[in-house]
């Protein structure tokens, strides 16, 4: 059997904030029912003991939201728990987390530390950006309170990581906010497109038009490669994910492998799902407690193999592109809708070619070095 990794949402679609852009909201509102609640100790110990059974090598337990937190720290606990009972092949477990970090205090972290969590802290820039976008349901920011957040995760040392999501708003100030967070000695990185609500096309306010993405990507490369020759490296996930490309390595950001692979996302519930982007009814592949499927039967189902079978036809634009080789045709969601069998052209498959085009021969200077 393979490693396998595991999405978790544990407090399914709740969150204690209301951030604008949210696509898991987007996504809840689309099924019959839109929270499943808390996860339950046996859909916690079936999921846990199915998962420990099918891994080899290791097994990565990963759980995101909504909020993830508001499940409460003694979930975590009996979780990891749990886990160790289980572990009757001695396989390596691997504990990520992404929060808002509105609950995290210093039991968390000293939780976080103990049990070796790669925590993703969501955090949008510098305040002002941050919270006109990131906010509580009074409708009040919380940049003051994620940086209490990073203050406590130092102090414990907890490996940690910054997603930003790039809105239009962030696209246009991404100088400002890169270096902002510089200034904070935030080294690791993770930049995320905002997504359009699913079967629209809104490119205004919140949401991503590729030409601004196409702003976005060749401006913060140029600062990141100025640092870099400098001897000043930020990791910044999807540049990381280019420079293993081009050494002959294989990206870890799924939407660079050129198709996608079944991501097994377990809602509270225990429903099984492909892919984070399509936690909707029409995806569910089943449930973590029947008995009769195992993480085999859930990706070799008919919808199972019907989510994965899209990605064998890629669009005309594609298949002639020079820049292929290394954007493969990017993530599913940004290529909807799909007609028939086939995904349509990557909503930001121009800001691609222009990202490329712009700076591929600094990217295969910076693989050179890197090589060696």
């Amino acid at each position: 059997m393979p490693p396998l990794s595991v999405l978790i949402k544990p407090s399914s679609s709740m969150c204690n904030l209301r951030c604008k852009y949210c696509f898991y909201h987007d996504v809840s509102e689309r099924r019959e029912i839109k929270s499943f609640g808390y996860m339950n100790y046996d859909v916690m110990e079936e999921l846990i003991r199915k998962s420990l059974n099918f891994a080899d090598l290791y097994c990565t337990f990963a759980f995101q939201g909504g909020e993830p937190t508001l499940s409460g720290l003694q979930f975590y606990k009996d979780f990891c728990a749990v886990a160790d009972r289980y572990n009757r092949k001695n396989i390596d477990i691997h504990y990520s987390i992404q929060t808002n970090g509105m609950l995290i205090d210093d039991n968390w972290a000293n939780f976080f530390k103990e049990h070796n969590f790669l925590v993703g802290l969501s955090l949008d820039g510098y305040k002002d950006i941050n919270d006109s976008l990131r906010i509580r349901p009074d409708g009040k920011g919380t940049f003051n309170q994620i940086m209490k957040t990073v203050s406590i995760f130092k102090k414990y040392k907890v490996d940690y990581n910054i997603l930003c999501v790039v809105t239009g708003y962030v696209a246009r100030h991404i100088r400002k906010i890169y270096s902002f967070f510089k200034e904070c000695d935030f080294r690791y990185l993770q930049f995320i497109p905002c997504i359009s609500p699913l079967e629209t096309d809104e490119e205004e306010g919140f949401f991503l038009s590729s030409k601004r993405y196409e702003y976005f990507l060749n401006t913060l490369f140029d600062d990141w490669y100025n640092d870099f020759v400098k001897g000043n490296y930020v990791s910044i996930q999807h540049i990381d994910n280019n420079i293993l490309a081009l050494n002959g390595q294989p990206p870890l950001l799924c939407a660079l492998t050129g198709k996608c692979s079944c991501q097994f996302v377990i809602e509270a519930d225990g429903g099984v799902y492909p892919c984070d982007f399509y936690v909707t009814d029409q995806w569910c592949l089943g449930n973590i407690t029947d008995l009769t499927m195992s993480f085999k039967e859930f990706r070799e189902s008919d919808k199972g193999q019907k989510f994965l079978s899209v990605n064998d036809n890629p669009v005309n634009e594609c298949t002639g592109c020079k820049w292929f080789f290394i954007c493969r045709g990017g993530c599913r969601r940004y290529r909807e809708p799909v007609k028939g069998n086939t995904m349509s052209q990557n909503k930001f498959c121009e800001a691609y070619k222009s990202y490329y085009t712009y700076t591929f021969e600094r990217m295969l200077q910076v693989a050179k070095i890197v090589r060696r």
